[in-house]
């Protein structure tokens, strides 16, 4: 038999000039990461050297489905209008949605600052976006990596990308408390996190995972959304619980955290984000959750 051949695992995708990590044999390959039992200790990834990042904030959830990456960019929004420098670090690699809800396409902006450095995307009014949608040569192809690879690429996007002045900047992490949520709490100088939800008993159980991860890894959690919470009644006005009324989310009250924003179930804004217009959207649902981060961005400055 011949001699046989190595085989690799692709840890660097090029892309229209960009690299994101080096191939290197499997066989070298990092071995997976395991949830520490404390904090303490962890060394946090350096951020670029030509960024100023103020409060970084993620975007949590314990399943898939809930609304995530719509609150991340709602929340987004909601922080330029109100004359704070956002970014967005979108770190669900296999499943990357929000460069479509902002109407961005393959480059966006997003481009080579030089042989190590990457440019984010700007939206219309000035968030900053690295996604690797931004990067991929069609939005639909499919990322079939290993964990430790995508995890990887994660702590490139917040090295390597040249981010700029930036106040605030979200993560919005994949459900559930897998390699990226354990590599963005490890890697990155996370603030504070925010879950969420919606009012299914199920769900609260499974959100309840996501928060004991924050705890154990001691990073704050400002408080649980509340997704598609109740919709509005196009004739009368007032409010439908479909999945039954609740006061608060269970979970989240026996533990002593805020429910920091209950979002309706309006068809509004889902069109507003298949259309690329989620900056469009102006609500009040969020105030609570947009106060706790901008607080933070203060106590930051101080």
């Amino acid at each position: 038999m011949g001699e046989q051949e190595h085989i690799e695992e692709q840890e660097y995708i090029e892309v229209q000039g960009h690299r994101i990590r080096r191939t290197k044999p499997a066989e070298q390959e990092e071995p997976e990461q395991q949830a520490p039992e404390q904090k303490s200790g962890i060394e946090k990834e350096p951020a670029n050297e030509h960024s100023r990042i103020g409060a970084v904030i993620g975007v949590v959830s314990g399943k898939g489905g809930v609304g995530k990456s719509m609150v991340t960019a709602m929340t987004a929004s909601l922080l330029q209008k109100k004359g704070y420098k956002t970014a967005i670090l979108d770190a669900d690699i296999t499943g990357p949605s929000i460069p479509r809800m902002f109407g961005m396409r393959r480059g966006g902006g997003a481009d080579a600052a030089s042989e190590t450095e990457i440019l984010p995307g700007i939206t219309e009014s000035g968030i900053r976006i690295m996604s690797l949608n931004l990067l991929m040569p069609a939005e639909t192809d499919p990322v079939i990596w290993r964990g430790p690879v995508i995890a990887g690429v994660v702590k490139q996007f917040w090295r390597d990308v040249r981010w700029g002045d930036i106040d605030v900047m979200l993560v919005d992490m994949p459900p559930g408390t897998g390699d990226v949520p354990l590599t963005v709490f490890q890697s990155l100088p996370v603030d504070g996190i925010a879950v969420v939800t919606t009012p299914q008993e199920l769900v609260s159980m499974i959100v309840e995972k996501a928060i004991n991860m924050a705890q154990m890894m001691e990073i704050p959690v400002l408080g649980v959304v509340e997704n598609m919470s109740y919709l509005t009644c196009p004739h009368c006005g007032e409010p439908v619980y479909l999945f039954g009324e609740r006061e608060n989310d269970a979970g989240a009250i026996r533990r002593g955290i805020d429910v920091a924003g209950r979002l309706p179930l309006d068809p509004a804004y889902a069109a507003a984000a298949d259309a690329g217009r989620v900056e469009e959207i102006e609500t009040e649902d969020l105030d609570l959750l947009i106060g706790k981060i901008t607080d933070l961005v203060k106590e930051r400055r101080e």
